[in-house]
């Protein structure tokens, strides 16, 4: 069987896959158009990809191509419909990196509440301000609203209990479990949001989450309110985020994730989001471990070995 991985991965997953008897192509520069010429010429029957965007022109040139698979859970970059139209099946890997995404999560509520990025480039530029940065609310008896209750937001809401933060919840099931074990309490998304100090974003991409959070969610926010988005980048109306904290309305976002995302190998991000004071940014790397690219790679692995060996389409999403 021949596979064609077309982003960074695992060595040890790339030698498992060649152990597995599957002739295997690396090359972690392909997209649009180049990715589209990789997968006609090279006869692959499995794609594998993590952030490189798969659309129907590419599908559509891959004559061979069975299945995609997606090395992580978000799978809004891959054309699902394409796919389907050509009787290609498209797998993810969920759950495997979510105490990665928990963990900057949790993070960027510490970052956002001690202004580390501001302490770090005042030192930087030889400033000492020990008055200012000495002015920290603490997280302490703090609310965590948590919209998603997934398996990152119960780890992320684990890891807020351990800072004796107070939880809520919205989600479209209800969790009995998480709320007796970790006291968190469920309520509606306007309760969510007036209640919060830090609101982290836990759900899928795709139009029904599209600007969940925009100019009418932020006004019935705290003034003292931080968002915290490691989900996915249109989920966040940033235009109206970055008005909402230019007047107040909110205090500041920590942002993993953007609406308009650079291509894998695109070096600049111009987004005027990132140049609010009080917007702090990461590069997408919530999942970026190498704890979380391990477990990654060993499930990519499972998945490929059993349509190779079996016919099976584990975790199929379409």
């Amino acid at each position: 069987m021949k596979v064609l991985i077309a982003d960074k991965f695992e060595a040890f997953g790339v030698e498992a896959l060649k152990a597995a008897g599957c002739e295997v192509t690396v090359n972690p520069d392909l997209s649009g158009d180049t990715l589209a010429e990789a997968v006609g010429k090279s006869g692959c029957e499995v794609l594998i990809v993590r952030s490189t965007k798969v659309t129907a022109d590419i599908i559509n040139a891959a004559s061979k191509l069975k299945m995609i698979v997606r090395a992580g859970a978000g799978y809004d970059t891959i054309d699902t419909a394409a796919a389907t139209a050509r009787n290609v099946r498209v797998t993810n890997c969920p759950g495997m990196n979510s105490t990665a995404v928990a963990e900057l999560a949790m993070a960027l509520v510490l970052a956002l509440d001690r202004r580390i990025v501001h302490n770090a480039v005042d030192l930087r530029n030889s400033v000492w301000n020990k008055k200012e940065y000495g002015k920290a609310a603490g997280i302490k008896g703090g609310t965590l609203g948590i919209v998603g209750l997934g398996k990152i937001g119960m780890l992320l809401a684990a890891r807020a209990k351990a800072f004796e933060m107070k939880l809520l919840y919205t989600d479209v099931v209800a969790n009995p479990t998480a709320e007796k074990e970790l006291g968190i309490r469920k309520v509606d998304l306007d309760t969510l949001l007036r209640e919060s100090d830090y609101v982290s974003l836990h759900t899928p991409g795709g139009e029904k989450t599209k600007h969940l959070l925009g100019a009418t969610e932020f006004a019935k926010m705290k003034p003292n309110a931080c968002v915290i988005n490691c989900a996915r980048g249109g989920v966040v109306d940033q235009k109206a985020l970055v008005e909402a904290i230019k007047a107040k309305r909110i205090r500041g976002a920590g942002l993993d994730v953007f609406e308009m995302e650079p291509g894998a190998n695109d070096k600049d991000f111009k987004d005027p989001v990132v140049q609010e004071s009080m917007v702090y940014g990461t590069h997408h790397i919530g999942a970026s471990t190498d704890q979380a690219q391990l477990a990654v790679a060993e499930e990519t692995v499972r998945i490929v070995r059993a349509f190779k060996e079996k016919g099976e389409v584990l975790n199929c999403v379409n």
